[in-house]
């Protein structure tokens, strides 16, 4: 490791798997922010699926060509992927919230040959066109040859005002809606095992995205281990997770339709029109599975949002509740089984782009306790490293100490496999390190302590960032916070960035609450030594705060990819700050 094969010999298809079932099951449920429901069976799923296979093969894309999708989380999406795959070409997909810059900066790494794209979306009440920034992704990228845009947001949507102003632009774009065919079978493509199945990427916020490429048979086995063992999926399930099509939570929940359930889809703000309209949604589609991130929970909880005392929130169908993206407090714990439902096994697990699942997560035949991850994955040699060696009840590096299928293939375009060692095996030899602080507790739990690379060190003590802000949660007037260690006078000093609720000021009484509040629960050394009120909190597109961002702009270095957060312009409130000067 790394280097280890897996099933050499054998063949498979991705999207075979996906497509085993071919009935009047429903397959997908999608619903937009506006309101707009479709429902797909899995016969009328694999029906889309060779219609778009046959497009694409018209185009001239074959086994090892890339397909980009700049898409919403609608069917089509799916469907694009699954006929990648069957074709045995690359997947590899953004967000319409990814900027053009963003967009750009992963797609011209891999040279798609096909683009699809919708023309709009909507969000928070807005609708937003994004025809424009199609455009000038697809003139920026020479090896795109044809855009086939998916009409979203209009019916009609008009092409010509961007394409058009090109000489032949026109031929380089079509509408999916206008291609027919008389298919209807489709053939699979049988691939090795380790056959490239899409590219993800890195958050990018410390450079040039990483193009991390991943294997068909690594993630349908990894993925389907943790839909039927982990969080027990049939047939009969309805399974959720709140995702854009730019995050890997989309990718681990489309393979659910190779066990068979029925995917849920939504595409829009999770609090448009209202706090609630989620768990609005869990009810009216009778969800078994709901995914979601720990700060949609932990937002939820400073709303006070109800849904076990809401009549519009019937979840009587809710099995599991799945949370993700950054470690889930234990008053979060406390929020789901008292206001939420009480019966629900809440799994929180965590793990990551690099492997396209997880390290560690849920098991239903295994007690929930506050604050922590039920489990490691079954067949992943996961353990927690203090200086070298496995530790229980100690904090240290989370590390996998054996190969496992769903190891990335390497990243896309490299020669060597530099950047891929650099990336998770400088720290410890043959040994595969994440990147998370973490504990193995004597339950044979996890708790996540935030990453290794934000760890702060006052005084030479390893403190995990999570740790501070599963006590600010508690403070009622703050909404998020971000912690960071600024070097002072040769050592480490602990600042807290702490955004407000509306109508509340950052005074003498609430720091010291706050600060009390955290000497209570942990040890004087994880008091912040400043606390500052901040507008936003800078986060990616998928959600994750950027502590490393944060950090850089304090301490007067550069912030190398802006196009990598949702919101660049909340860097310039910890500018030049006169608060950290003294």
């Amino acid at each position: 490791m790394p280097g280890a094969k897996w099933f050499s010999g054998a063949r498979l298809n991705y999207a075979e798997n996906c497509l085993r079932y071919r009935d009047d099951r429903l397959a997908m449920i999608f619903r937009s922010e506006g309101g707009v429901q479709r429902e797909v069976t899995y016969r009328e799923l694999y029906q889309m699926v060779v219609r778009c296979q046959h497009l694409l093969q018209s185009l001239g894309v074959k086994e090892g060509d890339r397909v980009a999708g700049y898409m919403a989380n609608c069917p089509e999406t799916i469907v694009a992927l699954l006929a990648t795959a069957s074709i045995g070409a690359i997947w590899s997909s953004c967000s319409p919230d990814f900027g053009v810059k963003g967009v750009f900066e992963r797609f011209d790494q891999i040279q798609p040959k096909v683009m699809f794209a919708i023309d709009g979306y909507r969000y928070a009440g807005s609708k937003i066109d994004v025809l424009e920034s199609v455009y000038s992704v697809s003139a920026r990228i020479s090896s795109i040859e044809k855009v086939i845009v998916v009409p979203f947001l209009s019916p009609d949507p008009d092409l010509t005002s961007y394409f058009g102003l090109q000489e032949n632009g026109m031929d380089k774009v079509m509408r999916y809606d206008e291609f027919n065919t008389d298919r209807s079978e489709m053939t699979f493509a049988q691939l090795p095992f380790d056959h490239p199945l899409y590219i993800l990427y890195s958050s990018g916020t410390t450079g040039e995205p990483k193009c991390i490429v991943h294997s068909a048979g690594g993630s349908l086995l990894q993925h389907l281990k943790e839909h039927q063992l982990h969080t027990d999926v049939h047939r009969e399930d309805r399974l959720f997770y709140f995702s854009t099509c730019g995050w890997m939570m989309w990718n681990w929940l489309v393979t659910g339709l190779a066990s068979g359930c029925t995917l849920i889809l939504y595409d829009g703000s999770p609090f448009h029109p209202k706090r609630k309209s989620l768990w609005v949604l869990a009810s009216e589609l009778k969800i078994s599975v709901f995914g979601t991130s720990a700060r949609y929970i932990a937002t939820c909880k400073k709303a006070r949002v109800r849904p076990n005392q809401d009549e519009e929130c019937d979840l009587s169908s809710l099995r599991a509740i799945l949370s993700t993206g950054s470690p889930l407090a234990a008053e979060s714990f406390d929020y789901v089984y008292e206001h939420i439902k009480s019966d629900v096994m809440l799994s929180s697990i965590s793990g990551g782009t690099d492997i396209v699942s997880c390290f560690v997560l849920g098991c239903p035949v295994r007690p929930v306790h506050r604050g922590q991850i039920q489990t490691r994955g079954l067949g992943l040699a996961v353990d927690v490293y203090v200086d070298g060696e496995a530790a229980i009840g100690q904090r240290g590096e989370l590390v996998c100490t054996k190969p496992f299928p769903c190891m990335p293939i390497g990243f896309w375009g490299e020669v060597d496999d530099t950047r891929y060692h650099e990336a998770y095996f400088s720290r410890f030899e043959n040994v595969w390190a994440q990147g998370d602080y973490a504990e193995r507790t004597a339950q044979d739990g996890l708790v996540i302590y935030g990453r290794s690379d934000a760890v702060l060190n006052p005084g030479g003590v390893r403190i995990g960032t999570a740790e501070i802000y599963r006590q600010v949660e508690k403070v009622d007037e703050v909404l998020e916070s971000l912690c960071i260690g600024q070097i002072w006078k040769d050592d480490v000093r602990i600042v807290l960035f702490v955004m407000l609720r509306p109508g509340k000021e950052l005074n003498d009484e609430l720091i010291s609450k706050i600060r009390t509040t955290i000497q209570n629960n942990t040890t004087r050394r994880h008091i912040p030594k400043k606390i500052i009120a901040v507008p936003d909190i800078p986060r990616t597109l998928s959600g994750k705060i950027v502590e490393l961002a944060v950090r850089n702009i304090v301490h007067g270095d550069e912030v190398k990819n802006t196009d990598a957060l949702a919101n660049p312009e909340s860097l310039a409130y910890f500018t030049d700050l006169d608060e950290l000067k003294n």
